[in-house]
């Protein structure tokens, strides 16, 4: 369920690097706990991102939820479908959901993620 090259944070986003860049999204337990989600909020593209600070918003039937950035680094990429289809966060969300790509400029951050393994114990422990 939790792709292996890809890390995790404590507040349910992902980040999964290729070539010196992180394609971020929420994992596929927050799209359960925010149930049908309605709307998103992309970051823009230049923007400059923070680790562990908001960069994007998802709202659900339930509740409005901001979205954390796992890695420091500038917006090179946005995915705009999901503005006209914010429910691909809800039926691919490790995959077709992806909300932004982050050129990362501190790319040790990666290695203070959780693996797939440690993201399931911490789910497990929640």
């Amino acid at each position: 369920m939790y792709p292996d090259n890809y890390r995790y944070t404590k507040e349910h986003e992902w980040v999964h690097v290729e070539a010196g860049a992180g394609t971020v999204g929420i994992t596929d337990h927050a799209q359960h706990e925010l149930g049908d989600i309605v709307y998103v909020e992309l970051p823009k593209l230049g923007a400059k991102v923070e680790q562990g600070k908001a960069f994007a918003v998802v709202e659900s039937v339930k509740a409005a939820s901001d979205i954390y950035a796992p890695v420091t680094g500038e917006v090179i990429a946005i995915n705009e479908a999901l503005t006209n289809a914010p429910e691909t966060l809800n039926a691919d969300p490790h995959v077709g959901g992806w909300i932004a790509k982050i050129k990362l400029s501190v790319p040790e951050e990666v290695d203070r993620l959780l693996s797939p393994s440690d993201y399931q114990a911490y789910l497990g422990a929640e």
